[in-house]
């Protein structure tokens, strides 16, 4: 096993699972192009916006883009707003991303035996590339690929073969470890791939125990 493929959100950090708590900025924005709002009206409406755009793509996994759900939030704004409403809003988000103490250190140390790469859902190219800089640990990951870059989202097959295919490896070769059961293993286990989950409350009994981690930092003792 030359490869190690790690789910970011949830495992590499960890971060609250929803919208901006307090998007007061983007409110303000959003006054700005004159449309008067609330930091409560903003994510009331803002998920209403979300929902329907969840509910379209569900059925086939295919992926959307915050400019998709901007774009029908924001419909007479114009590109540059659009684009500037997307970053202040991601801004507000990030404020819920929790760098994990010690894994940089983590990911050197699994660097000198294993290639890294990244394979996430998210509905924003540059954000896991950023994340990954501001960690410092960007240089030590061979690729990252997004389910908004692919056009599905896992545990679409096409994501994980993406992955590979940068890679140039099989399936085989590789071992995926992730925080959610569909997504980060039974996902990978259909395409080949050895698999861990990260499951510190032991909830998700489908999966073996020598497959059940506590943390990321679990990792090294498995991989021996």
């Amino acid at each position: 096993m030359s490869h190690v493929l790690f789910d970011f959100f949830g495992t590499l950090v960890d971060y609250d699972d929803g919208h901006a708590r307090s998007p007061v900025k983007t409110a303000a924005f959003v006054s700005s192009l004159g449309q008067p709002m609330s930091a409560d009206e903003l994510t009331a409406r803002w998920d209403e916006v979300w929902m329907a755009w969840e509910t379209r793509c569900a059925p086939s996994r295919a992926e959307f883009s915050m400019l998709d759900v901007a774009r029908s939030f924001l419909p007479s704004a114009s590109p540059s707003e659009i684009s500037s409403f997307v970053s202040v809003y991601i801004a507000e988000w990030n404020a819920g991303v929790r760098y994990l103490p010690g894994l940089d250190s983590l990911l050197r140390s699994l660097s000198q035996r294993h290639r890294l790469a990244v394979v996430s859902n998210t509905h924003e190219p540059d954000l896991v590339p950023f994340h990954l800089a501001a960690m410092g640990v960007l240089g030590l990951v061979d690729t990252v690929v997004t389910s908004v870059e692919v056009g599905v989202r896992k545990p679409a097959p096409e994501i994980y073969s993406s992955a590979l295919d940068r890679l140039g490896i099989r399936a085989s070769s590789a071992v995926f470890v992730g925080d959610n059961p569909t997504a980060d293993y039974f996902g990978p286990l259909a395409v080949g791939m050895r698999a861990f989950l990260i499951d510190p409350a032991a909830r998700h009994t489908a999966v073996p125990p020598a497959h059940r981690l506590s943390s990321v930092f679990d990792l090294p003792s498995v991989l021996l």
